[in-house]
């Protein structure tokens, strides 16, 4: 399970520039639907981010780890918070869950200190 989660941020930071590149329409949308999305509200964003993440978690997506983490750390998430929002998300998505949730533990622990 040795994956790089910050280097891994990065490099879809830069592959979704280029794909703005290519699809601007599509990508502005997707843009315009994740700000929206997690702006404060009812919920704050710390909790969206962290509901995002348990969601990455269960459909085993490695880039909605590295990304969900990161913005969760951003928005003020815990490291604590993080941690009981993947035993919510292995609640939910029982074995294959448990496997994700300690690769979002992993990321966690590599994107923390990149925060601050």
């Amino acid at each position: 399970m040795a994956k790089d989660y910050p280097a891994l941020y990065s490099e879809l930071v830069s592959l979704m520039g280029r794909l703005a590149g290519e699809t601007p329409g599509v990508m502005n949308g997707f843009n315009v639907l994740h700000a929206t999305s997690t702006v404060e509200g009812a919920l704050s964003t710390k909790v969206k981010e962290l509901m995002a993440l348990a969601i990455g978690i269960n459909v085993r997506c490695d880039g909605c780890l590295a990304y969900h983490v990161h913005d969760a750390l951003h928005a003020g998430a815990t490291h604590q918070e993080i941690v009981e929002t993947i035993g919510v998300a292995i609640m939910m998505g029982g074995g294959p869950s448990v496997v994700y949730g300690c690769e979002a533990l992993e990321a966690l622990e590599q994107l923390s200190p990149t925060m601050g």
